[in-house]
């Protein structure tokens, strides 16, 4: 039997949506933010496709706070992950970019003085 495999489709309306495959009966999921349990978690079978299922995983309210916050979904009978979902917010994170975006600016600023300067030389 196939390994199951989770795919992101889209996060909408604070409502995470997947599609798991490869387990031909309804998986037993355990969803969970900081090892609490996500309430409110659907599974539907895909009527058009056996052994395909449809997940919504509501976002809950502790998940949107500063930095990131990593909803991690796995399989209850096996314990194994099959997969995650983060969620980056908040002004640390703000300040995180901000320090990388920067950092690349006098990275590119020192790449084009030396670039300048090698045209200079290369030149006469």
């Amino acid at each position: 039997m196939p390994e199951p495999t989770l795919t992101a489709t889209r996060l909408l309306a604070g409502i995470w949506h997947g599609t798991l495959t490869g387990t031909p009966e309804a998986p037993e999921l355990e969803v969970t933010h900081l090892e609490t349990p996500v309430p409110g978690v659907e599974i539907a079978a895909d009527p058009a496709r056996q052994g395909t299922w449809e997940l919504r995983i509501p976002v809950p309210s502790a998940a949107l706070s500063d930095g990131v916050q990593t909803i991690l979904i796995r399989d209850r009978r096996t314990g194994a992950r099959l997969g995650s979902f983060a969620i980056l917010a908040g002004a640390a994170l703000d300040d995180d970019i901000r320090a990388e975006v920067d950092l690349l600016r006098a990275e590119l600023d020192m790449l084009k003085r030396a670039f300048r300067r090698h045209c200079v030389e290369t030149a006469g």
